[in-house]
Formats: structure tokens, C-alpha cells, sequence
């Protein structure tokens, strides 16, 4: 398949492009889809290229237009005019491969949409591509999008979300004027798997209600079913706690899918680069060092654990408390006895294979050094975050 893509240098274009790529280089083999070539049309491409691609292409992804214009009369021009140039250049080569628009929820026209010259530009360009369709017997996908964001996307542009990640992520004001302002929001990676579903023709059809879409297997539009509402003031603060973690160590919880997921690998995109690297503080004495390294709200805390040659650490239990040891690094004798009884189990592990050990409540354990030469490095995760007014830990050597 030849895929023509016209904005390629804009954020969804650059998104889609390069994960097209990533299936023409066989970097992903999750979908069915073959890509043969790649053609890329900016506002700096020819005329010329732009013939050749429509004589070309067997699919026609039409994310070209304007969002912030100099003067009103460009909305038309971008929205509008490039439309009408792409079709009559497929028209006169004869191409009636499908073609998808990118167009806005905005083109609606309802509620705070009713006089955007930007909505009006995008509604003219859907009537101009149903109107393609149906005389020249072409399939026409049209997508309403509503607010997108994620990596890429241009901040102080067209979207307070990456203006508010930019903003924060590089320590600059940000300005809400009303925090229950509602946004409906789209993830780029969720607009890319509809745009993938929609090269192996399985794009999802709607009608719509008012702004909202409903899902008809017949629908004259098409939209991505996974979308977020989300107010602005919740944005922030979601934004502010992410920045909060490299001090606090707190890993929010981002469950699969979630919006909060999606905010946070968008924020990380806009980190400047000395904010890429974090630092710990180390527990540092004479027989090694201890570093928490993450701390997650519901599922404990990872730590690293260095201890010197032959030493000993450790010798303590827990009522409910638990943990693993993964040694990473060197040779290590695991102790535990369970509180009341003589009975030792023992553990010897090493870096060279990865295992992990449980600390089990109510058993005392340890984690001994057995070289006389080499650091032993291990990886700790506790059940829960460590609460210095109710530590849970009690000294008990494992054997006399």
C-alpha cells in the first residue's frame, strides 16, 4: 500500500508518519497492514509532488490545515482551498482510493462553536469531501476530532495541554482562568490505532448527537471510541503532582489505559534535559548505602541495597510488612526464621541469576555479603511505603 499523508510535518502527521514507518520497517507487526511507501506533502512540497503522489497513493490521510491564522480569510483558504486541490489532483489522475479528513468537533457549530470561522472552514471542507464521495463512487472517512494532545504537539498553539505540560516541565507560570472549564480530549496513540483500523477497514462509523458521537455501524462520520473528559484544574494538578515526584519519589497511580497515564508520557516529553536525570539521596554508612529509588501510592516502594564485603544486613521482622531481594550484583547468603522457632531457611543467589526471594511476615531475615573483595547490589521492593511513626520492623537477629 502507498499512503499519502498531506500536514506530515504537523503533530498528528509526524505521529502517523512515523509510526507507518515503523510497520514499512516491520518495527511493529501488530496489524495487517502493508506499507510499500510513505509520501510525505508539506506546506513546502511542489505541485509537482503533489501530482505524483495522487497518481500514486492508495490511500489519501489528509491532516493538512490551519489552526492560527494572521487573518480570518486563511481558514478557508487552508481548510478549504487545499482540500479542493487534493480532490480534483485525485480526480484528474483518476485515483478513487480512500480518503480520510481530518476535520474538528468544531465543525458542529453548536454551543461556543456557533461562530468559530475555524468551524465554519472545517464544515465546508466535510461538505466538499462527502459531496467527492458520493459522485465519484470513493469511500470518504471524515473525523470530527475534538482537543488532542501527547508527545510532539506544539505548545502555546492549539492545545493547553501541551502548553501547560511545557510550562511546568520547564518551571514557567501557567495561567487557568477557570479550573471547571471541561475539555474532551484524544490521545495521539489512540488517534494513530484508529487511523490503522482505518487502513485495514475497520474505521468506527458514527452519527452525531448534539457534540457527541454515537456509535452507528452505518454513521456518515467516523470518531475514535477512547476519549477522556477532563477539566482543566484537574490537568494542572495532575501536572504539578508529576513534577512534585522527583522529589517526593511517589509514582501516581496510572492504571492501563487511564488519562493520567497518557498526561504523564506527554509531560515527560517536554522534560528539558536536565531534568531527565534524577538524583537520590543514599543512606550511607560503614557497611554499604540504601536508596529509595521509587514509591508508588498502592504498591510499596523499590529500593537499592549495597553492602560492603562480608557484611551483614538486615536482622529484623515484620507483623505485616513484606518484602523481595533481588540480588543484581555479587553473591549472597538470604536467611530467615520464622519468630518463635529454630528453623533457618537459606537462600544463596547471585547477580549472574536473577531471583527473586521473598521476606515473609513474621520471619526475621538477613542478607549476608559472601565475598571478601566485591560490593553486593540488591534491588528491594516493599508492600508498602515505609511510615517512620509506624515502622513495622522490629530487631531480631536471625541465629545467635
Amino acid at each position: 500500500m502507498k499512503i499519502l499523508v498531506t500536514g506530515a510535518k504537523g503533530f498528528v502527521g509526524k505521529n502517523l508518519v512515523e509510526n507507518l514507518k515503523n510497520i514499512k520497517d516491520g518495527k511493529n507487526r501488530t496489524r495487517s497492514i502493508y506499507v510499500e511507501e510513505i509520501y510525505e506533502y508539506d506546506i513546502d512540497s511542489t505541485v509537482e509532488q503533489l501530482e505524483e503522489y495522487c497518481s500514486d497513493c492508495n490511500f489519501v490521510f489528509n491532516l493538512a490545515g490551519v489552526n492560527r491564522p494572521k487573518k480570518t480569510e486563511e481558514f478557508k483558504e487552508g481548510n478549504y482551498g487545499f482540500a479542493s486541490l487534493l480532490l480534483d489532483t485525485l480526480k484528474k489522475h483518476d485515483n478513487k482510493c480512500p480518503v480520510m479528513l481530518s476535520s474538528s468537533i468544531q465543525a458542529t457549530l453548536i454551543g461556543r462553536y456557533g461562530e468559530s470561522e475555524y468551524g465554519k472552514s472545517k464544515l465546508m471542507g466535510e461538505e466538499l469531501f462527502f459531496g467527492y464521495g458520493k459522485n465519484n463512487g470513493v469511500k470518504v472517512l471524515v473525523y470530527r476530532f475534538p482537543n488532542l494532545f501527547g508527545k510532539w504537539c506544539r505548545p502555546n498553539y492549539n492545545s493547553a495541554v501541551a502548553t501547560f505540560c511545557n510550562n511546568i516541565a520547564n518551571d514557567l507560570p501557567v495561567q487557568v482562568n477557570d479550573r471547571n472549564t471541561q475539555l474532551e480530549l484524544l490521545y495521539i496513540d489512540d488517534l494513530i490505532e484508529e487511523m490503522f483500523d482505518a487502513l485495514e477497514g475497520k474505521e468506527h462509523h458514527c452519527e452525531y448527537e448534539g457534540l457527541e458521537p454515537v456509535n452507528t455501524i452505518s454513521g456518515k462520520y467516523c470518531y475514535v471510541p477512547i476519549t477522556h473528559k477532563v477539566t482543566l484544574g484537574e490537568i494542572v494538578d495532575f501536572l504539578y503532582e508529576f513534577e512534585k515526584q522527583r522529589e517526593t519519589l511517589i509514582m501516581p497511580s496510572i492504571p492501563d489505559g487511564s488519562f493520567v497515564k497518557k498526561l504523564y508520557s506527554t509531560y515527560l516529553s517536554y522534560l528539558p534535559a536536565d531534568k531527565t536525570v534524577l538524583n537520590f539521596k543514599s543512606n550511607v554508612d560503614d557497611r554499604g548505602s540504601f536508596t529509595e529509588v521509587v514509591k508508588t501510592l498502592n504498591c510499596g516502594q523499590f529500593s537499592v541495597n549495597v553492602s560492603k564485603p562480608g557484611i551483614t544486613k538486615g536482622q529484623h521482622w515484620h507483623n505485616s510488612k513484606w518484602e523481595m531481594f533481588m540480588v543484581v550484583s555479587g553473591k549472597a547468603l538470604i536467611q530467615e526464621r520464622k519468630i518463635g522457632t529454630d528453623e533457618i531457611r537459606e537462600f544463596t543467589v547471585d547477580g549472574d541469576h536473577l531471583q527473586a526471594v521473598y521476606m515473609l511476615p513474621g520471619y526475621t531475615h538477613n542478607i549476608i555479603n559472601l565475598s571478601e573483595t566485591d560490593i553486593l547490589i540488591t534491588l528491594m521492593w516493599a508492600n508498602e511505603l515505609f511510615d517512620k511513626n509506624h515502622p513495622d520492623t522490629f530487631f531480631e537477629k536471625v541465629e545467635d
